[in-house]
Order: structure tokens, then sequence, then C-alpha cells
């Protein structure tokens, strides 16, 4: 729409400079920003913009701003309502100004037989976008498509083929008239008419056919090739985007919807647009009006809160219904819902203004053209001094009903239209009204003629806002009876004034007009003349005051208001009250007092009375001043109190919040998840280096780094580096780990490292789709990908689920009224419609200014302004509801955080800037943080917020500031996260909102998407994903719940996808609300989430792939890049809050807890952890909802990344059920490397077309937050173990026991002797007490100082319990033994065979001796291999086995170990250190291997180069006790063969070497300890330890002079407690272990008892030394143990012999005896295994006065047998001339008998004295042999046998049971 006497406004321009406007505005924040409009109005010859408008980039926000910048710079983004598109851009031209109705437009028919529906062409193609927007379409050159609207389908748009000459340029300019066009259904061609082409499409029209008003968009294709509506068809200069015309939106409730079908039956397609100007008003700065239809003036004067109004121009009815064009049909007004709507009001300035939001904003610029029907709002304002007209109301005939009706949705007849100017109309608007006064007046439009206004228009704003209570349409006559009307009721003018003003006397101070408060106050008034009127019999009609008795009146009513009230009555016009109004206004100082509402009256006898309302409200900053004002110095209390309570700032500061008990200690832990996923990463590095593809070997390194790679980010460094101290295990690498930020894509793609043989790269993220294409270097064997997340969901031990993307979706199946994922639609509509209206301004900087607007107005609302409530949408108002409410309701002052996606650097710190201000004004300062969160710079936390999470955290240091956004646990907070892409940070568990509004559909890959949203992903507790099954109803009693009162509003958590019917039930404030089944007042949802490391790196950005990905480098550096996620709920017990009594929270009763484990009524344990809440834009809401339908988020069928590109556009869609791995092979097939991807330059190999891959690089690829980093942590650590290999080994570290009541050594002994002296060493008596502490469990041996020690009850341990013994981690050193997993080159021949055949190089040897033990002859067999029979002698015929070599013990050759050295070895074949090349040197020694027939093929394949032993298969099921006892039978016979043989060489018998070496398969180190000399005498000395080999220990033994004499010699146990007093004798006569080195000869006599399975060492060594042989340890030297978890001493899984059912209960070591026929239970075990087993538990029960009474030992003839650790045994032997413990005066508490031989008779048993009821065991092989011996022993004179004493061992029969017999003395 022209201006006859204006300059055009060009649209670029337009455009250009309300951006810009934007910009300096809300980057300045002092002064008012020069208007737009008045930069805009160019000359009329100005040369028009080039068509090369481009959407402004937000980088360029910077840019010639600063000059531009003028005071308060704010925006408002108001919803506009395009009235009716230009009024179809004015319609007919042949239309007078009239009111005539449009001539009716007869449509030719359709031809016979052709298709007639709506949205096909004639021929029956279908022509509608939504059907074609995925075809091909060819069009001819010159063609373009573009898109027509049917008024039969109003949203549907039509694609048509247009001839681009018919269609105009950017300026609007250039079009040729007529027409042609294409059908593009049908192909139809050269449509030469409009008309004729309407015809063919169906658009069956009602008015004359055009292609300027039919013909409305471009169409364009998208990136993804789908044809998409484009930007509007530039006709007629564009005026269609100039109309800034009336803005309007209500919620989205589907119960309102009142618009009625315009003449043409349809509704035009109305779309709503916002105002975009740079002042707080929503008007733009020069334009004099802004009409606001039906406002809602809540709680403060400054704000106009407008209601939903349609407004009526020249019969048409126009949508204002939240710019969604709803029609009902029929032309009738539809409102369904009785009750009035409150919609939000939506204005996008940062400060509220004061008619802020939907006003229908008219901007009118002069007289229309001769040829307008109508006044069309959205014109140019001329430049100041140019006169203005403003619209007036005309008013109504006074017959017409004046009615009020309760529904505010009713329409506006009102007609609007120019006037010609009469003089004295007109109103000067003072220059600098606004900074003068501060105020912005508005002008309520009352009843009457407004007057014209120019000069600094930009200072006002009209308003409409009571304008419908004074214009009311005629209502039939039962609407009239309804609402207890009659039709001849009206009110007079005079009367309406006077009840204005009486209203606004009412109002008081503190509130601002509604629409329908008076409303509601004219239609009582109207009932109650009727009352009257009928009661007084009267049809006349209501008699007016008299215009002469108003001025009084109105004054008197007025007079009592306390001057808040002023009338202002002229007898001209309007204008003079309105110019007297502003000029006093203007000249107003400070301190002088406003009056809220001046009404100005013109009593004119001509035109009758008229009026409206002048409004003098505040800014928004002058109010916030004035809040500050109030407040003074004070600011709210930090915590612990509601927000209007108020402390000093010294008082906030110094404020101590209570210490959370509940909170944990932050322990880096691994879980099993992570663990297995470290594992597969190991596994799959072993994979690489046993290819043989020769790409890694493990065996050549020198050391080993770690290098770590993350994103840019200050945080994630920090963060990375915490991650590492905290992990216990991992402080031994900490010192290698080298952490680097920077593009990791640079470091693992350059020359260096790909070629690097050592060096292994290790990739990590949660969207690996750029490392996934064609191109990939990584092969799809290399990836490793997280373990189901299904399958940890059975994990019985797994506390906490974890809750992703895929669960996320899933939730909105829930059905809960308060989702986790939520759209705000109120908020998209405002965006929407401003960008619909100026599609060349960014959608970020628009989302973002509206967004600031939200929060602040938000903020306000709920401290000082409650008026501002409905200024926020809903959504924004809970979430700050929740975050400034919930510190104040305990003690901690524990609060949520919010984090706010705002990807542009610039408009993060300006959101940052703006919201700090609001805050600090509002006293807020104390009560929450606001936190950039830059990538770039540190975290910056004001200092009392510091001291506060000092507090909580405790014990932290004095300097301690928070460096991760984890350190911000439960800080109430706003953290602003800026950057491209989230990288990764880890949030609190604290979080609880997510606003990720700002991210739009500009985010069209499937990464950039899912990143975002991957910041809320964590672990939460079962109960979260398993409880909602049932969709939660609070529709019902949760009204009853009490609300908070001052937090009162309807509307705060209204569902948005509802009818309004049903959210209405959702009322009270989000302090009493169940959000996710916690109630937001934060009554129990303190810990919101698991800290799970976010973990999305778009591994790609534009300089390649990587920003996320992790590598890790081995060898001389290990890369590998931390993607930045944290273990997987590494802090996993949530911090529960303490009970907060607030009365929200105090309330809640079981109804309230839809989630099983929420809190009980009033109280805050909810452990279970929830996950944020996430507020989408609508596009990221749709892809991510789709889940609905049970196929992936729409977000998988994206294109993963913007680095890479789709093979081709036919491929097959991804499947819902798709696992992770077929994903990636999707990916590699159907993607490819766009060409500044890192993995471009990767070429295939022209031979062969395959794609080469890095052979040495790895991609571990899982959910964002999932637990990837403590994973990866994990595996550096198994990896860097693997490595070093066994250069660590776990070794028992564990103190001797028994030391306090052992035997004194009273000979002394000289400390520096490197061997025992015979003479000095027999005199030592032998010391009985077992002090290895693997016998910590078995009974004590007894001794005489044994008597004098109180025995306390020792901890019993549990039947079958293996007990945990201590260990600690020792580096191996190059003396260690090794398993078969050691490889070197030194030993490799020691330990291989070349080729396979070699095997068959060793042979196997038959070797057979008798026993007279066994009582029979035994057959051995060796297995030795051809390197080694050297060590034996053969016959000369038939190479029989005759004997293995023995030398002298003269012999002193230094390279050699004489005594062949034995090593029983069961189940460890792998395990087992059974390689000794490096202990021993490398010299020459004689190792045998003692295997049982049934293992020895396994220790064969394992130690091919090994000499083995193998034992009879009779003992297959035997213990070690019978392996000992044949190595030694065995080596005897060998000795008297060897001397046999050497004496035919003249070598005389007792000259050959007698020794072996007994040694345990799990010896790994060897030490040599010496005393340190003492500094001074109170230290003790220190112990100097060195590793020694075993050849040097063995040596050193076998030079001890005079050893023959020696029986047994051994070396003591090594612990981390070696003290210098336990080295002070330098050698022990005590029992020895595990390695010894045996006499055979001396020991001929003495027997290992071979039936045995525990205990054999300690029996034998008290044999030993009762035959009077002497056994020496050498304290000096100690043995380290390695702790071998798997094989060892046999132990039996015991089970029934005959299994009747799999599933039994464990049996008891009591069930191992039965009494001998009974119908006992048999179990398949051997007799004496189960007899031992007993008898450790069963002390109790056969000697029970034996417990704890040590001076009463059992005595126990010929054997040592653990009968329990409270029990001590006196071990006698009844050899003669043997040497026995002293047991003179001591009385025995019971007496075992264990298979005794001849040597025990009568007369020895009744030399021992027994306490009265002692107790006696006798146990023999059979029944039989038990009675012969009960006779033999005399027995039964001195004991006492029942025959239900006798047991037998629960075997069967043929297992050769075992008996006993109990019996007590008499």
């Amino acid at each position: 729409m022209g201006n006859s006497y204006a300059g055009q406004l060009k649209s670029a321009r337009f455009e250009e400079a309300l951006h810009n406007s934007i910009e300096a505005s809300l980057r300045c924040s002092s002064v008012v920003p020069r208007p737009i409009f008045s930069q805009l109005y160019l000359d009329p010859d100005q040369h028009p913009f080039s068509s090369a408008d481009v959407k402004p980039k937000v980088e360029e926000l910077d840019k010639d701003l600063v000059h531009r910048c003028t005071q308060n710079g704010s925006l408002d983004f108001s919803n506009t309502l395009t009235v009716n598109e230009m009024e179809d851009d004015e319609d007919d031209e042949e239309m007078s100004d009239s009111n005539s109705p449009p001539i009716p437009y007869s449509q030719k028919p359709a031809p016979e037989g052709s298709c007639t529906t709506d949205g096909f062409c004639q021929a029956g193609k279908d022509l509608r976008l939504v059907s074609l927007c995925m075809e091909q379409i060819d069009i001819p050159a010159g063609f373009l498509l573009v898109g027509a609207k049917s008024p039969n389908l109003p949203e549907h748009i039509l694609v048509c083929a247009v001839d681009k000459r018919f269609l105009p340029d950017d300026h609007g300019k250039n079009a040729l008239l007529g027409f042609s066009g294409n059908c593009i259904g049908c192909g139809e061609r050269g449509f030469r008419y409009f008309t004729e082409f309407s015809n063919h499409i169906n658009l069956k029209l009602t008015t004359q056919p055009k292609k300027q008003k039919h013909l409305k968009y471009y169409l364009v294709r998208s990136s993804q090739g789908v044809l998409s509506k484009g930007p509007l068809i530039c006709w007629k200069e564009c005026r269609s985007r100039q109309s800034s015309a009336t803005c309007h939106s209500i919620k989205p409730n589907s119960s309102v919807s009142s618009t009625v079908t315009p003449e043409n039956g349809t509704t035009n397609g109305y779309k709503s647009g916002f105002i975009q100007t740079d002042s707080p008003i929503l008007s733009p700065a020069n334009s004099a009006i802004n009409l606001s239809g039906a406002q809602d003036l809540t709680r403060n004067k400054n704000v106009v809160k407008p209601l939903a109004l349609s407004l009526q121009v020249v019969g048409k009815t126009f949508a204002a219904d939240a710019a969604n064009g709803n029609s009902s049909h029929g032309g009738k007004n539809s409102a369904t819902s009785s009750t009035p709507v409150r919609p939000g009001n939506y204005s996008l300035s940062p400060r509220p203004s004061y008619a802020s939001g939907d006003q229908a904003t008219m901007f009118i610029s002069g007289p229309p053209k001769k040829r307008h029907r109508g006044w069309y709002p959205g014109s140019p304002v001329p430049q100041p001094g140019l006169v203005v007209p403003v619209p007036t109301v005309r008013p109504l005939s006074r017959t017409e009903s004046l009615l009020s009706a309760p529904v505010p949705q009713t329409p506006l007849t009102g007609i609007l239209q120019p006037r010609p100017i009469p003089a004295g109309e007109t109103v000067i608007v003072p220059e600098n009204l606004l900074s003068n006064s501060g105020i912005r007046p508005v002008i309520l439009i009352g009843y009457g003629t407004l007057p014209y206004f120019y000069g600094n228009v930009g200072d006002i704003v009209v308003s409409p806002l009571l304008v419908n209570c004074y214009k009311i349409p005629q209502l039939e006559n039962k609407d009239l009876e309804q609402l207890g009307l009659t039709g001849s009721q009206l009110l007079s003018v005079e009367n309406m004034i006077l009840l204005t003003i009486q209203y606004l006397v009412r109002l008081g101070p503190d509130q601002i007009p509604l629409r329908e408060e008076f409303e509601q106050i004219m239609l009582k008034a109207m009932q109650e003349f009727t009352l009257r009127e009928r009661a007084l019999q009267m049809g006349a009609q209501w008699v007016p005051v008299s215009p002469g008795q108003l001025p009084w009146l109105a004054r008197l009513i007025a007079s009592v208001s306390q001057d808040l009230v002023h009338v202002i009555v002229t007898q001209n016009s309007l204008a003079e009250g309105i110019s007297e109004t502003l000029r006093t206004l203007s000249e107003m100082r400070h301190y002088q007092r406003l009056p809220d509402y001046v009404v100005a009256i013109c009593a004119s006898k001509i035109r009758g009375n008229e009026f409206c309302v002048v409004v003098l409200g505040d800014d928004l900053d002058k109010l916030l001043e004035k809040m500050q004002q109030r407040r003074g110095d004070s600011v709210v209390t930090p915590f612990n109190g509601d927000l209007n309570e108020y402390v000093s700032p010294q008082e906030a500061a110094a404020m101590i919040p209570t210490q959370n008990l509940d909170s944990d200690n932050e322990t880096f832990q691994i879980y099993q998840p992570q663990l297995t996923v470290a594992r597969k990463l190991l596994s799959q590095v072993c994979a690489i280096a046993d290819s043989g593809s020769q790409s890694l070997d493990l065996g050549h390194f020198s050391k080993v780094d770690f290098i770590i790679i993350v994103p840019r980010s200050e945080v994630l460094v920090q963060q990375t580096l915490q991650r590492i101290r905290q992990s216990v295990s991992f402080q031994a690498l900490y010192h290698m780990v080298n952490l680097v930020h920077g593009l990791a894509d640079r470091v693992i793609n350059c020359r260096e490292v790909l070629e690097a043989f050592n060096l292994l790269v290790l990739q990590v993220s949660s969207f690996p789709y750029t490392l996934q294409t064609q191109q990939s270097r990584i092969s799809s064997s290399n990836e490793v990908h997280w373990i189901q997340l299904d399958s940890m969901e059975d994990m019985s031990c797994e506390e906490k689920l974890y809750f992703g993307l895929n669960e996320y979706s899933k939730s909105l199946l829930w059905g809960i009224t308060s989702p986790l994922l939520r759209c705000d639609e109120t908020f998209e509509k405002m965006v929407n419609t401003l960008l619909e209206r100026y599609p060349r301004l960014h959608s970020m900087v628009v989302r973002c200014y509206l967004l600031i607007q939200q929060y602040s107005e938000a903020l306000m609302a709920l401290t000082t302004m409650a008026s501002l409530r409905d200024h926020s949408t809903p959504e924004t108002l809970s979430i700050m509801d929740d975050l400034i409410s919930s510190p104040g309701k305990t003690k901690s002052g524990r609060g949520h955080m919010l984090i706010i996606r705002v990807p542009s650097v610039q408009l993060a710190m300006l959101a940052k800037e703006r919201l700090q201000e609001v805050r600090d004004r509002l006293g807020l300062q104390y009560r929450f943080e606001i936190i950039l969160g830059n990538p770039a710079s540190e975290v910056s936390v004001a200092t009392h917020f510091v001291a506060r999470l000092k507090t909580w955290r405790g014990n932290e240091p004095e300097e301690w500031t928070p460096r991760t956004y984890q350190d911000l646990e439960g800080l109430p907070c706003i953290v602003i996260l800026t950057g491209k892409d989230p990288l990764g940070e880890t949030f609190p568990r604290s979080l609880k909102y997510c606003d990720l509004r700002l991210i739009d559909s500009s985010y069209l890959t499937r990464t950039a998407l899912e990143q975002e949203v991957g910041l809320a992903c964590c672990y939460v507790s079962k109960e979260v994903i398993r409880g909602p099954t049932v969709a939660l109803d609070l529709s019902g009693k949760e009204q009853e719940r009490t609300t908070v009162s001052e937090n009162d509003s309807d509307e705060l958590l209204m569902d948005l996808e509802r009818p309004q019917s049903n959210s209405s039930a959702v009322t009270g404030t989000s302090g009493s609300i169940m959000e996710n089944g916690v109630s937001s007042s934060s009554a129990a949802d303190k810990s919101q989430k698991q800290p799970l490391t976010p973990s999305f790196q778009s591994s790609a950005n534009s300089v390649g792939l990587d920003e996320g990905v992790s590598t890790g480098t081995v060898g001389t550096g290990e890369t590998l890049k931390q993607e930045c996620d944290s273990l997987g709920p590494p802090m996993a017990s949530s911090t529960t809050s303490k009970p907060s009594l607030a009365s929200s929270s105090s309330s809640l009763g079981p109804r309230a807890l839809p989630w099983p484990g929420g809190p009980v009524q009033g109280c805050r344990g909810l452990h279970a952890s929830l996950p944020p809440i996430v507020i989408l834009s609508k596009a990221a809401y749709s892809l991510l909802g789709s889940q609905r339908g049970g196929k992936l988020p729409s977000s998988s069928s994206l294109l993963p990344h913007a680095d890479v590109a789709w093979v081709s556009s036919l491929r097959p869609l991804l499947h819902k059920d798709v696992s992770s791995e077929e994903q990636s092979l999707y990916y590699r097939q159907w993607t490819s490397a766009r060409q500044h991807h890192a993995d471009y330059s990767n070429q295939p190999d022209p031979s062969s077309g395959a794609w080469a891959c890095h052979p040495r690089r790895l991609l571990l690829t899982g959910p964002p937050q999932v637990g990837k980093t403590g994973s990866y942590l994990q595996f550096l650590r198994i990896l860097f173990r693997m490595l070093i290999r066994l250069l660590e080994v776990d070794v028992h570290d564990e103190g001797e026991i028994n030391t306090d009541h052992s035997e004194s050594s009273e000979v002394s002994q000289s400390e520096g002797e490197p061997w025992p002296d015979i003479e000095s060493f027999s005199k030592i008596p032998f010391d009985l007490s077992v002090h290895d502490p693997k016998y910590s469990l078995m009974s004590l041996v007894y001794t005489e100082k044994l008597a004098g020690v109180k025995q306390e009850a020792r901890k019993e341990s549990k039947a079958e319990e293996p007990r945990k013994r201590a260990t600690v981690s020792m580096m191996l050193t190059k003396y260690a033994a090794y398993n078969t997993f050691h490889h070197c080159e030194q030993c490799h021949q020691y330990m291989d065979f070349t080729s396979a055949s070699q095997m068959s190089d060793s042979t196997l040897h038959a070797f057979t001796f008798s026993s007279s033990m066994l009582g029979e002859e035994v057959q051995l067999y060796f297995i030795i291999p051809k390197s080694k029979e050297s060590h034996f002698v053969f016959s000369k015929q038939g190479r029989h086995l005759e004997s293995m070599r023995l030398p002298l013990v003269s012999d002193k050759n230094l390279n050699v170990v004489k005594s062949p050295i034995f090593t029983p070895s069961s189940g460890r074949h792998e395990h087992g250190l059974l390689n000794l090349f490096h202990a021993m040197e490398g010299i020459s020694h004689l190792h045998l291997l003692v295997v049982k027939e049934y293992e020895m093929p396994l220790y064969r394949k394992c130690w091919p180069n090994h000499i083995m032993l193998v034992l009879p298969g009779m003992f297959n099921n035997a213990g070690v006790g019978a392996a000992r006892f044949l190595i030694k039978e065995l080596s005897y016979h060998n000795l008297e063969l060897e001397r046999n043989r050497l004496e035919e060489l003249g070598v005389k018998r007792q000259c050959v070497w007698p020794f072996i070496v007994v040694m345990d398969d799990s010896c790994v180190l060897w030490n040599i300890h010496s005393v340190q000399e003492q500094t001074s005498p109170p230290v003790e000395a220190g112990v100097s330890s060195k590793n020694v080999s075993l050849k040097s220990v063995l040596q050193h033994i076998e030079a001890t002079p005079k050893i023959v004499h020696y029986a047994i010699l051994g070396i003591q146990k090594w612990s981390s407690k070696l003290t210098s007093q336990s080295l002070k004798a330098p050698f022990s006569r005590c029992h020895v272990h595990d390695f010894i080195v045996l006499n055979i000869d001396l020991t001929q006599n003495v027997q290992y008892d071979f039936n045995r399975y525990f205990c054999e060492d300690v029996d034998f060594n008290l044999r030993t030394n009762s035959s009077g042989l002497l056994i020496c340890r050498f304290n000096n030297f100690s043995l380290m143990k390695k702790h071998v978890q798997v094989g060892g001493q046999r132990d039996f899984i015991i089970k029934p012999k005959i299994m009747v059912s799999e599933s039994l209960a464990p049996i008891l070591p009591l069930q191992y005896v039965c009494a001998p026929d009974s119908e006992h239970t048999l179990l398949a075990a051997p007799a004496q295994f189960l007899l031992e087993k007993f008898l450790q538990h069963a002390s109790f029960k056969l000697f029970p006065k034996a417990i704890r009474n040590f001076r009463s030992p059992v005595l126990a003839i010929d054997c040592y047998l653990n009968i329990g650790p409270e029990v001590a045994i006196c071990y006698i032997s009844s050899r003669p001339h043997s040497s026995n413990v002293n047991c003179e005066g001591v009385f025995f508490s019971g007496l075992l008998l264990y298979l005794c031989d001849s040597f025990v008779g009568a007369d020895l048993l009744k030399k021992f004295k027994f306490l009265k009821g002692a107790t006696l065991c006798v146990i023999c092989q059979d029944r039989s042999s038990l009675r012969q011996t009960i006779v033999r022993l005399e027995l039964e004179d001195e004991w006492q046998f029942r025959l239900r004493d006798e047991f037998q061992t629960a075997n069967s029969s043929d297992d050769k049971p075992l008996y006993f017999l109990t019996g007590r003395h008499v």
C-alpha cells in the first residue's frame, strides 16, 4: 500500500535496518535506538536495493552497530496479524472505497467427465505440494515452480509452473502483464490466461481470478532435495512484507477458535507476523499508533497484556487466533470455552513494554487512496513533522445494543475507517517525551474520534484495550435473555465514562485494567438497569446522565482516588485534553508525582460526549530502577527463605548453608559394562597383534606413554584431568598421561603418526558417523561398540539404567502430563510469525532475543511484578519458578541447574549480560548464579557461590575453585552454554532443565541434533523407566493439593498438546505440581542426574573429523583422545536432600507419587536419579518425537554429518531395530567423505578397489554419557598392565602369624653370618608354632608358651567361603619366574619349539619302583624332550630309562645348581610360573614338572620343552600330599640308583648329592634382606631389600657348610611388614613351606602323608622335627608368591553322587559324614577330602572341651590335622627316641587317633591325663580295623562309647569311606 505523500519503503532496506536495529538495541543498554522508520523513509528517487539481500549472519553482529546505539536498546517482536495478506493486495482494483460487497464471480463449469476434486487438476492429477515434495519435476527453461492457494484447501499449496517473465522481481516490479503457465500434474502446457488456468487446477474461485491474488509463494528445494514453500512472491513492491499490521497471538488452546469466514468462503490464509521494533514498546519507534486489541493489563500498568482479538474490517473477520487462521465455517463465532482465556503475552524485548506482546499494532500512514475500500494497517510511517492520521472509531448508532459478552473472543464490528482531518484535531507529540519523563504514555481508545498525532510519535502508544467494551455487536433475543437483558437497555456514553472512571479508581496503584473485568462490570451495570426497569414496570429507555452533569460527576468520582485518576474536560475536541496531558508530562520534574490515569473527556455540544484514557506507566528500565530503589541496598535472601524476604548484602554473603550429609564422595568407579567394553578393546588390540599381519608388535617397547587429545574446551581439559586423578587404579599411569587439546584429526592423520609402527590410535565418539564412510581409515572389525543396553537392564546389580535419546523419544508414550521431552508451541508460534514475515532475519537472532525477553519477564513476574506472568510462556515461567524457589526451601540452599544452549558466542554473551542485569536489579544475585559456558574460557563463579560450594563439599583447600560443571553440583544456576557444538562436558546431577529452543531446523544433520539432546542423557534409577507404564493422570485430585499462594497462576504447566478442558486441570505452580514424579519445588530432586560425562563429539567439523575424536598412542606415545564422556554412573548414588516442609511438598499425598520409589508424604527421600527435562524447538521435537509409531526417531534418517554425503538417493531406510554395528555398515556403504573431510584423501587401491584401513586404529562408540571415558581409562590401565605384562605382579603380602607365642631362641647368633653353624644351630629349640599367614585359620600347634596365652574368639569364617588374602602389586625384575604368556627372545628356545613336528621329539619313558608305604610297585612316566636327555641315564640296549643323573656333594661349578627342582602343578598349565629361565639366570638346571595323568596333554602343549613327571592314574583325584610323597619316594629310589651307578665308578655313596628342591608353581620373586645401620638408638633400624635370582638363592643354600646334616632348608615368606626385629636372627629352626631344599637321604624314614589334601607340609615338618632332624630357615632370604586365581590345590565341588535335581541346596560340611548304613545322601568326593573338610568345621561337636582352652589341647598321635582355629593340637610322635613337647601336668581335652600304626600302643596312651568329659575321635580305614584298634588300645577302659557315636564319611562303599568313632572320657 503506497502513501500519497511519502517515499516508498523498500523491503530489503527495511529488513536490513530492522535487523541492525535489533542488534544495536540489544548490544546497548543505555540509550534508545534510533527509530527504524526514521532510518527507512527513503527519497522517492533513491536507487532500490540489490536483489542479493542475504540473511544476516549472527557473526556480523559486531559490524556497524555502535553509532546506532541510543538509549534503552531493546527489542520487541510482537505477533502481527497481516490483515488478510494486505487485504489480498488491494483485492479487486475495480472496488470503490465504499462498503459495497464484492461482485460475485461466476466460474465456467468444468468439462463433462473431468475431475473437480480440490487439489487435483481436471485431468485428475495431484497438484498438492505435500504429495509432490519428493518428486523430480521437469520444467521448461525460463519457468519457475510457484505455489497457488486454493480457497477450499487453505492448508495446502498447489504446485504450478509459471513463466518467470510474468512474475515480479525482488522489488515487486517488472512483471509482464498477462500469464503463461503449465500444469505439472497432467503436463498440459501453454495456458495463456490465469482464468483458464485457475479453472484447470480447480481453484473454484468466487471472485475474479487474479495471479497477484492466488499465486503466493516461490517453491524451493532444500539441501535434502525436498520441495518446500519458499519466500512470498513480491507483488506490488512487496507491500505484504512491509505491512506490519495488527499482531495478535494467544496460547494455542484448541478451544479458542473465533475466525469468521470471509465472504469468499476462505480464511485467506492469514499469516501472523511479528513486528520488530527497536523500542521497549511494541509500536515501531516512529509510528504513532499501537492499536492493540483486547489486552489484559494484569497486575501492573506498565505492561499491556493482550487477549484474543478479532478485528472486523469492512465485513471481514480477521483471525487473531494465535496466528493459525482457524476458521469456523458458516460465518458464526465459535468459542468452545465459556471461561475467559488469558493468553500469554509474547514480546521479544528483553524488557516488558507497555503494549508488548500480542498487540494488534497498526501503522497508519495517511489518507487512503481513493480506490481503497478500507484502512489497511501496516503502511509505513512518515518522517517526523508529517501529519499522521489515526483511524478513528466511528460511533455506532445509539439504537444498537452495546453489550459486553463474557466470551473474550467476541469480534469487533466497529468499522475502522479514515476520516478527513478537521482543523484543531491534531496532537503534536513533544520532543524527548520519553527521555524527559521516563514514561511512554498509552492512549486507550475510548468513545468518539481520536485526533491525529504528529511529531515524536514513537514515544506514545495507542491501544484498543477497552474499545470492544464500548462497541458491542447486536445479539439475538435468545442470547440477550440468557444474559438477563432486554434489547432496550443501552448504556449512554456518559454512563460508560463514569463506569470507566469508577473502574480505574477501584484498580488502585498495583493493578492494571483487564478487558474481561471491565466487560463484566458493563454487563452487571446493564443487568442492574434491566432489573430496575422491570421493577418499575417501565419500558422506556434508560435516561442518561445529562451532558451538563458529566464533568462534575466525573471529577467527583475521581476525587476519591488519591490523585491516581485525573479528569480533563475540554469543549472542542479530545486533542486538547491529550495535548495538555502530554505537555504536562514533558515539562514535569522527576520528583513530581504523576497520576496513573488521565481521563480526557470532550463535552462537545455538536458531536456529543467523547473520551479516551491516557495511561502514564513506566518503561521497563524505569520499573527495574524503581524496584531497585524500593529495595535499597538489600537483596533477596540467598536460601532458606521466600523471595520476598530481604537481607543486607553482607549478611547474604556471610550466610553459611548446612553441609549436605548425603552427598557422595567423588570416587571414580568403574562399572561392569565399562569393564566389559574395556576388555573388548583390549582383546581387539590383541587380535591386531596376533593377526599375523605384523601390524603391531606388543613385545618391543622401552616405555609406554599415553596422549589424550580432547576438543578445545578449557572445562573439558580440567574435567579430563580430574577424571584421571580420581581414578585410584589409574594413579600409576598418571605421570605417563599427556593431555593435549586440539584438532585430533591433524595429529592422527599426519604422516608420522600414520607410519609409526609403535603407535596405537583409539578414537572415541558418541556420533562416529564421520568415521564410518566408504573412505574410513578404521576397519569395521576394529570398531568396538558399547554393549547392548537392554542386556544391561537384566543386571540385577546395576542400580541405574541408561536414559538416552531413544528413551527420551519413548518417554513421550508414557502419557505423563509433564513430559521429559517438550516443545514450547507458544514460543514457536511467536518465532515463526516473525520469520515468515521477515525471512531474511536470522532465525537464531530472533529466537535468542525472544528467549532473553522470556526469561527476563519471567524473573520479574515471579519476584515483583506478578502482572508479567502471562508475558512468559508457561514453560519458561515454570522453569524459572523452580530455579529461584528451590534454594529457599532448605537450609542447605541447594537448587537446580538450567542449561540454555546459545551456539553463537556473541548472542550468548549478550544473554548473560542482560539476564545478569535483570537478576541484579531484582536483588537475586545471591539466589542463583549465571554462568557463561564458553569453551574458550574457564568456569567463572562469584566468590559467595564458591564459598557455598566449598561448604557443601567439605574438606576442600582454601584456594579451591570450581573448574568443571560437575563441581557446580547443587548450585542454583543458569549455564548459558555456547559454542558450535557441545563438546562433551559433564553436567552435575542437579541439572534439571535443558533449554534447546534455539536449536532449530537449521540443524539438519543427525550428529548436530543428537549432540544437542545428548546433553541431557544420563543414568537413572530403574523406577524411572519401569514406573510410568500407566499414563499418569494428574487431572483428578491433583487440584485439591495446596499451592503456594504467591505463585497462583493457572497456566504454568499447561500441557500444550491437550485441549483446554484437560489441561486446565493441571494447575498450580511448578512449586506444587509433580514434575516427572518429583515435586519441582525441589521436594525430592536434589540430585536429578547421574553425572555422566557427555560424550558426544562431533567427530568432524569444518577442519576435519574430529572435535571429538580421541586418540591414544602406545610406545613412544599412545594417543588416546578423550571424547569426553564419563564413566557410566560414576557417582552413582543420588544425593538426597533434607525434608522440605513447604506447603507444596508437605501436602503431597500418595496420589502425587506417580513413580515407585518416590518420596513419601512430606519426605524428601527420592534416591531415584531422574533425567533432565528437555525443551526443544518444534523442528527438533518433530524429529525426535516421531518414535511414537514404534520406528526410529526421524533423526536417524537425516544426513549423518555435514562432512559426509549420501552416495545415492536410492538407498534402503535404516531399520528400527538396527544395532550400532549394522548402522556402521550401513553408513560405510551409503555415505562418502566430502572434499574437506580428513578421510577424503584415502583413495581405494587401484588393483582391488578396496579402501585401505589403518591397521592400528580403533574406534570406540557408544551413546552420549553412557560411560565411555571410564571404559577407555580402564582400557588404558589393562593395556598398560598387559604391555608391562608381568613386569608388575600381585603378590601375597601378609605378616607372620602366632609371633607372640613362639619359642625364643636361647642360643645367640651372630647377625652377619651367611650360613648357620651346625653346632650352635642344633642347640636352638624347634619353634612348633606355624607362622605362615596362609595357615591363619588352622589349628594352633601346642607349645608350652601357648598355654599362657589368653585366647580370644577368632573370627569364624563361613563354610566354603575362600578367605580374601592381602596382596600388593610389585614390579617384576629380570629374575622373575613367568607363566606361558611371557615371550622374549632370550627364553624363547627354552619355551618354544620351532615346528609342531618337534613335539614328537619328546619321548615317553616308564619308570617303575616299589614303595614300602604303598605296599606295591609304582609306575611313573617321564616325558623327556630330546634337549634334556643329557640329564638322564639310559640303557645301552633299548634306550630304557635307568636313572636321573645327580651331581656330587663336592662339585663346585658356579654355573650349575646341583639340586633337581620339582614343581607339582595342577590346573595351571597356562598360569603356573614354570618358566625359570630368567630366575635361573639362563644357567643349566634340571627342572621337572609333576602333573596328573589327565592334565598331561595340556601341560605338554604349553610347555613342550619341559621334563614332565606324570603321576599314575590312581592319583588323579589325590591331593598335594600324594604328589609330594611320590616326588620324595622317586627321588630316594633314584638316589640309590645313582649311588649304585657312581659307586661302580669309584665314588663313595655319601658323596652323591642327596638334595632336591620342591617348589610351588606360584613362586615368582626372591629377595635378599639386610639390616641397615641404626642412625640413632631410639629409631628402629631399617631393612634394605634387593631382588635376587633363584640361582643365587639356591647356590647360597647349597654352599652351606655340612649341609648333609640338615634335613630341610628353606627361606621365609616375604611381607611388606618385614622389620629388622624379624631379621635379628639370620636363621630360624622352624616350619618351612612352599620352597624347600629337602635332604632325601636323612628323611628316608619320614614320609609325606599321601592321603592329605591340606597342611601336608606342617604334618611333614612336625614328623621331621620329632625324628630329631634339623630344619633351617634362612631369614635373610624371602620368597614372593604370586596371587594366582586359577588352579592350585585341588578343591572339589562337592555334590551328590546321584543327582536327583540340578537345583539342590548347597551341602554343608556337617553333612560330609553320616551314620554307617544310613539313608544319607552319598557324595561324589574322595573320603579323605570329606574327612578333612568335616574336621575343619566340627571342632565344636567333636572336641567341645578344647574350644579356646589352650591349656588343655587335643592330643594327636603321629599326625597334624586341622580341626578348626579355635582348638590347639599337641603333636606327639609314638616313635621311640623321638623328641616331643613337654606334656607334664597337661590335662588334655581330647584325643585324636588317625590311622594309627603299630607304634601306638595302650601303654603309650596311659601316660597322658585327660579332663573329665574329654572326647575321643578314632579314625580308621574300615569298620573292622576301627573295632580292632579299640580293642588293641584298650580304649574301653577309660572311654565310654555308644553305638550311635560311630560315623563314616558320606561316600559309597565303592569309594572306600573312612570310619570314625567318638567317645567320652569316664
